[in-house]
């Protein structure tokens, strides 16, 4: 495992170039992927120039998120955009994708949610695996994301996996310790899973004093801030199964966004390096 900076997920606006520059001089081993903006500079230079960019900060590249918007129908143009993006990730080595799965709705009952995540995402994967690219899913676990809804759908990774299944081979899953907890997971949930189905792995910590049922989705804390989520449990369960993917932290704290980039990139990549040391992993 690394840990990896995605910077929007900590309040961060700079370009690919300043991300960069941050990672090397705060410790982070890898970044993400902005896949548009990769494109237009490759297209400025070339990918031997953005290839030599990025081992000349001495990083690793984390993963990308899906750019299409899949949850409403899409034309053709739309996976050619996205088959551009992969073709550019595949050199530069950067090979899995992510979005996210609501867990309710208030249109489609079950079954026919099923299918249509299935027939909107399959294109999309197919895409990806034509340049050897990974699609994760993420599941959202807050009850407060599904109080109100008229139908249920997938919050579980038990219940992600079978849907990522249906998708094609190349699906798995997003697995993010905030989703984890509020779906009351447990590390043994972790250790049935093998490594290869999980494709990338977001960290986060949860307010005190709040019942887990009445959590707020994107109310959260920099990893290892409160001690409410098991980060030492979930990372060790992630270490004793292989992974060996992008650790990122997804906090969502507005306060980040109001500090100047470097002082955000290395407030929150101490707090990886903390929860690395608690769970008993090198530095």
């Amino acid at each position: 495992m690394f840990r990896n900076m995605s910077p929007g997920a900590i309040g961060i606006r700079v370009d690919f170039r300043t991300t960069l520059a941050l990672a090397a001089r705060d410790g982070w081993q890898g970044v993400d992927l902005p896949a548009g903006q990769a494109l237009a500079l490759a297209g400025e230079t070339s990918v031997e120039h953005l290839c030599a960019l990025i081992a000349e900060h001495g990083v690793r590249l984390g993963g990308w998120g899906l750019p299409l918007n899949w949850r409403i129908p899409y034309q053709r143009d739309a996976l050619d955009e996205l088959d551009r993006q992969a073709a550019l990730a595949q050199a530069l080595g950067c090979t899995r994708c992510y979005t996210w799965v609501l867990p309710a709705s208030d249109e489609r009952p079950l079954r026919e949610n099923l299918n249509f995540h299935v027939q909107q995402l399959r294109p999309v994967a197919q895409v990806l695996a034509e340049h050897g690219c990974r699609l994760g899913l993420e599941f959202i676990g807050p009850r407060t994301m599904r109080a109100g809804k008229r139908y249920g759908f997938v919050y579980t990774p038990e219940a992600m996996i079978l849907l990522a299944q249906a998708i094609g081979p190349n699906v798995g899953l997003l697995y993010d310790s905030w989703h984890w907890y509020t779906a009351v997971g447990a590390p043994s949930d972790i250790r049935t899973l093998q490594a290869a189905d999980i494709v990338y792995v977001h960290v986060n910590d949860a307010p005190a004093g709040v019942l887990v049922e009445d959590q707020l989705d994107q109310v959260r804390r920099l990893p290892g801030a409160t001690g409410v989520i098991d980060m030492p449990g979930f990372l060790q369960a992630l270490a004793e199964i292989g992974y060996d993917g992008p650790v990122t932290p997804e906090p969502f704290e507005p306060r980040l966004g109001e500090l100047t980039p470097e002082q955000a990139s290395a407030e929150a990549a101490a707090a990886m390096r903390a929860i690395w040391r608690d769970a008993g992993l090198e530095t």
